[in-house]
């Protein structure tokens, strides 16, 4: 087989990943996108290590350990990323990546105690609250 077809493939994967990361706003989709960008690099360790295995005549597969390496990383990832999005999800209601972003910077877009810039309206002391409503 031809190197160009794995490595047809594997780009196809990688830019479909970066296409999910980019365009994606639910948190375990973006995720699963980083997942596809990962079996894309695997695709291409064991590719190139098969080929210049094949090339060289040599017996040490660093390609394939590698891409072993990458999958404990995913592995350890994907675990981590979905505690963290399940937190964030019992915490905020939502695992929409916009939302948490502009909960992160303080503000909600339809906060009424907020101005137009985003930042929170004092609070109104007890005697002009009383004169307000007098």
């Amino acid at each position: 087989m031809h190197l160009a077809y794995p490595a047809v493939l594997a780009a196809l994967l990688f830019c479909t990943g970066l296409y999910g990361v980019l365009a994606r706003r639910n948190a375990i989709l973006v995720l699963m996108s980083v997942e596809l960008m990962l079996n894309a690099v695997n695709l291409n360790l064991v590719a190139f290590d098969a080929w210049l295995s094949r090339a060289a005549k040599d017996t040490l597969h660093s390609g394939q350990a590698l891409a072993l390496f990458t999958i404990a990383i995913a592995a350890a990832e994907i675990g981590i990323g979905l505690a963290i999005v399940l937190a964030v999800y019992r915490n905020r209601g939502t695992s929409d990546v916009d939302r948490l972003r502009d909960t992160a910077e303080g503000h909600e877009p339809d906060d009424p105690d907020s101005d137009a810039t985003g930042r929170a309206l004092p609070a109104p002391a007890a005697g002009e609250k009383a004169e307000a409503t007098a």
